[in-house]
């Protein structure tokens, strides 16, 4: 039998909708919810995504400040641009869109965003309230994909989850929700240096892929009926693919996300929630 396709656009639908209710309520009062980019260079990804998130925020009545800067741009021009949308009191949320050009250092530059406008959740003050389980915006990636388990009814408490990854991104911060107290899974965290990484995914009820390397877990990575959440995607000569080979898994897993579709409408969903959450916490 097939697995269960775990729609990502099916969710981000509902988060969206919820999105544009709360903007709109914020509305009734006479307070706007703006969301800023930050750009640098012509990364025909980066560019994409950008994109979608502006379409996303204006679809769900934000007002949206998109900021291009060219590839030759210096540090400090970075820099005094995200210190200027800090100022800005028509920005609640802001995102210095990753990576940045090679000569740049996108940490710092994500590091000067004011936590209080953080809408991809990546600040350092922001993760350490993630690890200290207090309120917050959270990781767009991982917190879509929580929400992509709640939404289909996926058990994690008392279940062996696995997450291949250790980014600051996804890796890490997902490791921390699904062991939270209330989610209560018990959590490895494997990686490229994992002695016989097949097998120790193949212990999990739940398996979380963020490694970035294309069809890399096949059948051999599976145990049968887990669900497997593919964080991965590759632009392939077949097209964009995940980490997991999904014709591959499909009929081993019990639940399985698709890419494209999965888990990245998630992560625009989610900062556009975390957006929101910030505009109704600044008169609070």
């Amino acid at each position: 039998m097939s697995a269960l396709i775990l729609s990502g656009k099916e969710v981000a639908a509902v988060v969206r909708s919820e999105v544009a209710e709360r903007v709109a309520a914020l509305g009734e009062r006479g307070q706007t919810v703006g969301l800023a980019t930050v750009l640098v260079g012509d990364d025909p990804a980066s560019k994409i995504y950008v994109a979608s998130k502006h379409r996303a925020a204006v679809a769900a009545g934000m007002q949206s400040y998109d900021h291009h800067l060219p590839e030759n741009a210096s540090q400090d021009e970075v820099e005094a641009l995200v210190s200027e949308l800090n100022a800005d009191e028509r920005v609640d949320g802001m995102i210095v869109q990753l990576p940045l050009p090679e000569d740049l250092d996108g940490e710092r530059a994500v590091e000067l965003v004011d936590p209080h406008k953080d809408a991809d959740g990546l600040h350092p003050f922001n993760l350490g309230r993630l690890l200290l389980s207090r309120p917050g915006p959270l990781p767009a990636t991982p917190a879509g994909i929580m929400r992509i388990l709640e939404y289909y009814g996926i058990e994690t408490a008392g279940k062996r989850a696995v997450i291949a990854g250790r980014s600051f991104l996804v890796g890490r911060p997902m490791s921390i929700m699904l062991g939270a107290k209330g989610v209560d899974a018990t959590v490895t965290q494997a990686h490229s240096r994992t002695p016989d990484l097949a097998g120790v995914c193949r212990e999990a009820d739940i398996l979380v892929t963020a490694v970035g390397r294309p069809r890399m877990f096949d059948e051999r990575f599976v145990k049968p009926g887990a669900t497997v959440v593919d964080v991965g995607i590759s632009r392939t000569d077949d097209g964009l693919v995940g980490d997991v080979d999904f014709e591959a898994v499909v009929d081993i897993a019990g639940a399985i996300t698709p890419v494209p579709g999965g888990v990245g409408p998630m992560t625009i969903a989610t900062l556009l929630s975390n957006t929101v959450a910030l505009a109704e916490a600044k008169n609070n």
